[in-house]
Parts: structure tokens; C-alpha cells; sequence
């Protein structure tokens, strides 16, 4: 008998009956003060006026009226580039003793974002939030007695001065608790190996010493994980050298485009957890089974605001616009898409975080990710945003019976008229053709702004199979391999014929 598992169980399943559900814009409204009271002394907090906002009868309106709205580029560039010269009390007190490198899934060069003592401890009473609702889950007691398998970035974070750097997985990593470590594989010095693929090796090669119950990370690594395990070790699923797997908890991306192709390396069905950890945070995770919705942290160390997701607010590079409408949680609607603000506990206040979401329940506050502003393909107003575009690809999934796991496009110009061009990650043996038609005629059905814009200036569209292995390689040759590092789903002609010719060196 499971006795330590159910031991564990019944903690879980106490905490989770005497934990009560605040009030969200309550909850919110605290988190709010919180942060204003805190970083009232600081640079930005003394140029805002924090003290004054925190005075006004409404401090939510006075605070969306006196702040702007900062992507990445501004904050740092106004901001946060006074920490890496040293400066302190900059936008949160003190100097942050970790910078998370997240390149994301556009620009050159890697961010480098702030991540506080605070921060990390709102990450990990999230993840013990996340862990308490469990309890909602039909998992066995043995499951509380195996081990975690989390596959993010190295834990061998760089000094840099007075500050180490890194992803945030592998800073989440490096500072999980003492009693935790018995459950988490791969384990400290594997973690630390800097190379993804020197670490993925690593792992086949230890994979059957270890008895993995859940797994944790972005699905794309997660995927070539398992194929390296399963390749190395010669068998036909993941289950046959880890049988008792039982959960996968994904991380800040959408896992329904991966669902088919993850699914192939099982043997049977686990439990699918979504969570959202991004760089700038822990926003949410999903509480019951039943659904891919994820309930926001509304409690915790995150102020959230909500933008509606339209064409005139959004400029072209993915910023919004200064005269953008906001609303907070108490305002928001279900089925309708919103850019996501953040102010947080590490310093970034009414932040861009760049990913776009929806309430699939307003009541319970659960949400799911949709796309990114970057990738809202408007060239020629056909409006089409990631949702549209992974709900396109998944028709194609179910009419062909093929798996598509990625995917990427850009508005090009042939002979000088727009055409959409697509690349499909695939080995389906489905002709180009008729994916092209397929693919065209799902998004004309869902969206209407890009019927009519293939009506008019939107001429064609193109659709070119690639062996799926091709995205994680650009990934690895423009970013790096592993961790938060996401597949641009959309690209400008600039970056596209870089990835031609790449798909075509790739290819020869």
C-alpha cells in the first residue's frame, strides 16, 4: 500500500478544504495596493506619484490614467537598463537577484527580465496552489510517491556581477525546496549541463533508473524528449520504460496543437495540467479536470488588466496603442479575446506581456492562451489571429488524419499581390494541394475579415510540407534548444526568407 502517497494525499486534499477562494476584484484590489505601497520609494514609483494614486477614492482608474503602458522595449529601455548599470530602487526595492533570458519567440537577443526574492516566492505559493489542486483530480495515492521529470532550461545559472541569469524555468529549478528534491528528476548535476542535447542524452541514458509519474515542461522539448528516450532505449512508447506516468503539465503555451503527436508516444491516456509560467510570472494553472482553461493567480503577487484584443489597437511591431482601452477583472466577458497586462512583484507595471487570452469562465476566472500580438497576421486585414490559425491546423489534423505539431507563415508578395505561405510541419503523405484548399477553406469558414480579404487583396495561399524535426533545428540555430523557447508562428518576409533558405539547407 501507498502509505507516504496517501499520506500526501490526504495534506493535499486538507489544504485544499480549509483554502477559500477570495474574491477576484477584491483580491485583485489588495494585490494592487500592495504593489503601490511597496514600490511607493522607488524611482518609478516617486516619478508616478504612487503615493497620490494610493490616496485616490478609485485606485485602480487613477492608476490606469497616471501610468503608460510598457512593452519590454520601454520598460527597459526607460527603466530597467539603470539595474544592469548597477542602480537599485529602480522600479521594485533593492536590485533583483536574477535577471530570467528569455528570448521569446521574436527579436535578436535575449531579454533579460528582473525576477525578484518576491517574486520567486509568488512563483512557488503558486506552484503550491497548483499542487493543492490536485486534490480535484482523480490521481491514485501511489502517484504522490513518484518522481517529477521537469524539463526546463540549465540550473546553472551565470554570475553576472551581483546577479545570476538565466531562463526561468531554471531559475524555478534551482530553488526548489529540500524536500522536493528526492522527487525531481533529472536531478541537480544533469540539470545543470548547459547543451540541450548533451542533457536529453543524459536523460535516455539514466530514463530507467527513474520511476516517472508526471511530466513538466514546454510540449515541443517535451516531445523530442521522449523520442530521444524512446529511440535510445528501442521500444515503441514512453510508457514502456516509464509505466506509471500519469500527468503531463505543460507550460505557457497552448497544448491542444500538440495533443496528437504527444499523444502517439503514450501508450494510453494521461492527464493533461496546463499551467502558465512566464518569464515575468506564475499567472496561472489549471484547477480541475475536465478542460484546458487555466485559473488566473488573482492573489498573488500579479496585477492583471485586460485590453480588447482589435486590429486599430495594435500596432504593427505587436505594441498597443496609448489611447488603447483597458478593464479589469471584474469587467472582462467570456469567449472574447483581451491582451494581457501585468504589474508584478519583480517591477513591471501595466506590462505588455505579449500573449493574448480569453475567459472560457468568468465565474471560476479561467482563461486560455489564444496567440501572441506579434504573430496577429493583419497585412492585408485578414485579421487572423494564432487561435484562428491553430484551430485551421487542427481541422486539418482531424480531416486528414496526420499530425501537425508546427507550423509557420508569413504574408509574401508574388508578382506583387499578397499570398499567404504556410509551412506545415508533417509526415502525412496528404498532397500540398489539398491541404492548401482544406486550410483556406477552414479559416474562410471561421473568420470573415479573412474571407474578405481573400475576396480582395489577399490573393492566394501557399502550403509547403516539412519534416517537423525542421522547427526545433531553426529554434536551435536562432535561439537555442529547450526551455521557454517557443516556434514564431508567424514571421515578416525579412525573417521568412531566412527560414526558406534554411529549409532549404536543411533539406539538400
Amino acid at each position: 500500500m501507498a502509505i507516504i502517497g496517501s499520506i500526501l494525499k490526504k495534506l493535499i486534499d486538507f489544504r485544499d478544504s480549509v483554502v477559500s477562494e477570495p474574491e477576484a476584484q477584491e483580491a485583485q484590489q489588495e494585490v494592487l495596493k500592495k504593489l503601490l505601497k511597496k514600490a511607493k520609494d522607488t524611482q518609478f514609483g516617486k516619478h508616478y506619484d504612487f503615493e497620490a494614486i494610493l490616496k485616490a477614492d478609485d485606485i485602480s482608474k487613477m492608476f490606469a490614467e497616471k501610468i503608460p503602458y510598457f512593452d519590454y522595449n520601454k520598460i527597459n529601455d526607460e527603466w530597467w537598463y539603470k539595474m544592469h548599470e548597477g542602480e537599485e530602487d529602480v522600479t521594485w526595492p533593492g536590485k533583483p537577484p536574477y535577471f530570467a533570458l528569455s528570448s521569446g519567440t521574436t527579436g535578436k537577443s535575449s531579454k533579460r527580465i528582473p525576477v525578484t526574492e518576491d517574486m520567486v516566492d509568488a512563483i512557488r505559493q503558486t506552484g503550491i496552489d497548483q499542487v493543492g489542486a490536485l486534490s480535484n483530480f482523480d490521481l491514485p495515492n501511489d502517484f504522490f510517491e513518484k518522481e517529477i521529470m521537469m524539463l526546463g532550461s540549465s540550473t546553472d545559472l551565470q554570475k553576472e556581477g551581483d546577479h545570476e541569469e538565466g531562463e526561468i524555468s531554471g531559475i524555478s529549478a534551482s530553488k526548489i525546496p529540500f524536500w522536493f528534491k528526492g522527487y525531481y528528476k533529472p536531478g541537480d548535476e544533469i540539470s545543470k549541463i548547459p547543451e540541450w542535447d548533451d542533457r536529453v542524452q543524459r536523460i535516455a541514458e539514466n530514463a530507467k533508473n527513474w520511476d516517472i509519474g508526471a511530466l513538466s515542461g514546454i510540449p515541443s522539448w517535451l516531445e523530442l524528449m521522449m523520442k530521444k528516450v524512446i529511440e535510445y532505449h528501442k521500444v515503441d512508447n514512453i510508457h514502456e520504460i516509464w509505466p506509471n506516468l500519469q500527468v503531463y503539465t505543460s507550460g505557457g503555451v497552448a497544448f491542444e496543437p500538440y495533443e496528437k503527436s504527444f499523444n502517439a508516444l503514450l501508450k494510453h491516456p494521461i492527464t493533461i495540467i496546463d499551467t502558465y509560467l512566464a518569464s515575468e510570472g506564475f499567472i496561472a494553472y489549471q484547477q480541475r479536470p475536465g478542460t484546458h482553461s487555466m485559473k488566473l493567480a488573482l492573489n498573488n503577487g500579479i496585477y492583471f488588466e485586460f485590453v480588447p484584443f482589435e486590429a486599430e489597437y495594435i500596432n504593427q511591431d505587436g505594441s498597443i496603442t496609448n489611447d488603447a482601452p483597458v478593464i479589469s477583472i471584474s469587467e472582462v466577458k467570456e469567449e472574447e479575446d483581451y491582451i494581457l497586462l501585468i504589474s508584478t512583484v519583480s517591477g513591471a507595471w501595466r506590462y505588455l506581456i505579449g500573449d493574448t487570452i480569453k475567459f472560457t469562465d468568468v465565474v471560476r476566472h479561467e482563461i486560455k492562451i489564444t496567440g501572441r500580438t506579434k504573430f496577429f497576421l493583419n497585412v492585408v486585414g485578414s485579421q487572423l489571429s494564432v487561435n484562428k490559425m491553430n484551430d485551421a491546423v487542427q481541422e486539418l489534423e482531424d480531416k486528414f488524419d496526420i499530425k501537425i505539431p508546427e507550423f509557420t507563415l508569413a504574408a509574401v508578395r508574388i508578382d506583387g499581390e499578397f499570398h499567404h505561405h504556410w509551412y506545415l510541419g508533417t509526415e502525412g503523405e496528404t498532397s500540398e494541394e489539398d491541404l492548401t484548399e482544406a486550410l483556406d477553406e477552414s479559416l474562410k469558414n471561421a473568420n470573415k475579415n479573412y474571407k474578405v480579404a481573400r475576396s480582395k487583396a489577399l490573393k492566394g495561399v501557399k502550403v509547403t510540407k516539412v519534416h517537423p524535426d525542421i522547427f526545433p533545428e531553426w529554434s536551435a540555430a536562432n535561439k537555442k534548444k529547450g526551455g521557454q523557447v517557443k516556434m514564431e508562428k508567424v514571421m515578416d518576409e525579412e525573417k521568412f526568407a531566412k527560414w526558406e533558405k534554411f529549409v532549404k539547407e536543411q533539406q539538400t
